[in-house]
């Protein structure tokens, strides 16, 4: 036993270069965990406006609207409407879409916020590498990776299946014909279709960014048409009598479960489930806010592009889910295809197809708007050295990130041919959930960030904090003190947060049986976290002039918070682990490459070029 720990003490004094002493052994320790949360929590200063970006700088205002209306209005007003009203929220599902559109646009204030304050490629990547720091940016970079992969993948396999049932599902049985993959976590034949699909939006992207964005304007303008087409023509046949159904009404097909009838057939409950399943109708809008180095004066047209496209989508989404459930009772809709079957029931074959080729020129735009902001995350964590250098590199002539796309579009494409739609989708929303949370803690944290010409006593005493708890010494500029405590209440108010709706989702059992336990601690968390929200309210805030800034700070940060942590917990325990394991491979990639080579790590270590080349080297360089 002495021999290993005297082998043990030799080992550590020749990496750590100091004596074979124990006390010197646990002062290289705590220097090696000081050096290692150094690294891990290092911020980008916000000091670089973008001027400097080797990317092209095209993209006007109308470019930014429609890449957001094109990225994100797809499936949801060809689908999405006719799913919820059947299956979960009957007519109510406007009330849904309205919800879901609040939530929306709670996260999309924040995004704003942040994009004239940062404009930069890298949308929340960058927000949280300026806010939090490294580690926490890197995990938002590798989760939003993850979205935009499956994002591309799935609506390429969605477009894939909606050209495939056209056409009587010929193609998917000739493929099954020749191979079949027999495996159960993999599809039933490798869609090659979905697979060229991708190849070609890759091309598209790796040509130009101003090309790319002017055939997606070309198509979201024809999807937005069809939109307008569908609203004219289903809205003449439109009766409100089929809101107001009841469970008696002659109407109703023997057999039919309708629930209790009416406009809230399945009551509010159900209106909550369907605008949880809504809000993922709303995602995309995000991807606005990683053009900062390619849009012409992006902090002001990147809060507008972001603004102007949430209204046009939830203008489609809610006119769509009107006229469909008031020209087809919810009870005959079909939550796969929901069009056609109205079509069908009208009998209007023309109009059926003009809404189809609207679907296909839809998923188009998706495919496009879904894999736009994939290059341009990995080109912001590259060059920051977070992930392999290589793919920041900018061709000279196209000026996109050429290899980082290529890369994107061939794993995206891999993906699509190798998934159904539905486990592609279950990986979709877990990602964008998280990064939604963490801008929003972002926008806090950089609203009462302390100003660094305010000077405070390096001495704080308790009954200093108490008073600064509700700031009774009537501070008007953020101190460090009213910094850190609102660092420490939004971190507590997560935690609340999450225990609120955990219960809520996991344990409604239990509330409507009114277990004392469960009831207890639901409202202790609540009186929590409305406590934490009014000692944050109180704090100080900077001033700092911006082209946009979230009203009602910290309300609607704290709000965008509390939504994307309560749908997070909507997802299934299947999701969460898929998720984590992706992490997993993330956090491999940053402790072995990452956090080595980092610019920012660069800049406050003195590392050579030998010693980048070493595993961990950074920790080797703390002396005695």
């Amino acid at each position: 036993m002495a021999e290993a720990e005297t082998r043990w003490r030799r080992m550590v004094a020749h990496v750590f270069r100091c004596p074979p002493d124990p006390l010197a052994i646990g002062d290289a320790s705590k220097k090696v965990m000081e050096t290692f949360w150094k690294a891990v929590s290092r911020k980008k200063p916000n000091n670089d406006d973008g001027s400097h970006s080797k990317l092209a700088r095209v993209l006007t205002l109308l470019d930014l609207t429609g890449l957001g209306v094109g990225s994100t209005l797809g499936l949801g007003a060809y689908v999405l409407a006719g799913s919820v009203a059947y299956e979960q929220a009957g007519p109510g599902v406007v009330i849904s879409f309205v919800i879901a559109a609040l939530a929306a646009a709670i996260a999309g204030l924040c995004y704003a916020e942040f994009a004239s304050r940062v404009p930069k490629a890298g949308s929340a990547y960058i927000y949280t590498y300026i806010t939090i720091g490294e580690f926490a940016a890197f995990t938002i970079g590798w989760n939003l990776m993850l979205e935009y992969i499956i994002g591309t993948a799935s609506v390429a396999r969605g477009l894939s299946g909606y050209i495939d049932a056209l056409i009587d599902h010929r193609m998917g049985n000739a493929i099954k014909d020749v191979i079949q993959m027999k495996v159960s976590f993999l599809a039933e034949y490798p869609d090659v279709f979905s697979f060229l699909v991708v190849l070609v939006i890759t091309a598209l992207l790796a040509y130009g960014v101003k090309e790319s964005t002017l055939l997606n304007n070309l198509f979201t303008g024809v999807n937005l048409i069809v939109i307008a087409v569908v609203l004219v023509s289903v809205g003449i046949k439109a009766d409100p009598a089929n809101w107001t159904i009841q469970p008696n009404d002659p109407s109703v097909p023997a057999g039919v479960d309708i629930g209790a009838g009416g406009f809230l057939p399945y009551g509010i409950a159900g209106v909550m489930a369907g605008a949880a399943k809504c809000f993922y109708g709303y995602v995309g809008f995000d991807c606005i806010a990683t053009t900062g180095e390619e849009a012409q004066n992006p902090s002001r047209n990147i809060p507008l592009a972001i603004i102007m496209s949430l209204v046009i989508i939830f203008l489609s989404y809610f006119g769509v889910a009107t006229v469909l459930t008031m020209a087809l009772p919810y009870y005959l809709q079909n939550p796969i295809a929901p069009f056609p079957r109205l079509f069908d029931y009208l009998g209007w074959q023309e109009i059926k197809w003009i809404v189809s080729i609207g679907a296909i020129f839809s998923l188009c735009t998706n495919s496009l708007g879904a894999m736009f902001p994939l290059p341009r995350v990995l080109y912001a964590m590259s060059s920051d050295g977070l992930i392999y250098k290589q793919l920041r590199t900018v061709h000279p002539k196209t000026k996109t990130p050429l290899l980082a796309t290529i890369l994107s579009g061939i794993f995206s494409g891999t993906m699509a041919m190798l998934f159904n739609l539905h486990q592609l989708i279950d990986m979709m929303s877990i990602g964008t959930l998280l990064a939604y949370t963490i801008v929003a803690v972002s926008v806090l944290v950089l609203r009462y960030e302390q100003n660094t010409n305010f000077i405070v006593s390096s001495q704080t005493k308790s009954s200093t904090v108490v008073k600064q708890l509700f700031n009774l010494t009537c501070l008007t500029v953020p101190s460090s003190l009213s910094s850190d405590i609102v660092k420490v209440c939004v971190l507590i108010y997560a935690i609340a947060i999450s225990v609120i709706s955990a219960i809520l989702v996991h344990a409604q059992t239990h509330l409507n049986d009114y277990n004392p336990l469960m009831c207890t601690l639901l409202a202790a968390m609540t009186v929590v976290a409305i406590l934490l929200t009014l000692i944050i309210s109180c704090q100080p805030t900077e001033e700092r002039q911006l082209t946009f800034r979230v009203p009602f700070v910290p309300f609607v940060p704290l709000l965008s918070i509390l939504v994307n942590v309560y749908l997070m917990f909507q997802l299934d325990a299947a999701t969460w682990v898929r998720f984590l394991v992706w992490l997993l491979v993330g956090f491999i990639i940053y402790f072995s490459y990452g956090i080595r080579h980092s610019v920012q790590g660069s800049g406050s270590q003195t590392l050579s070029e030998s010693q980048l080349d070493i595993p961990f080297a950074m920790f080797t360089t703390v002396k005695l």
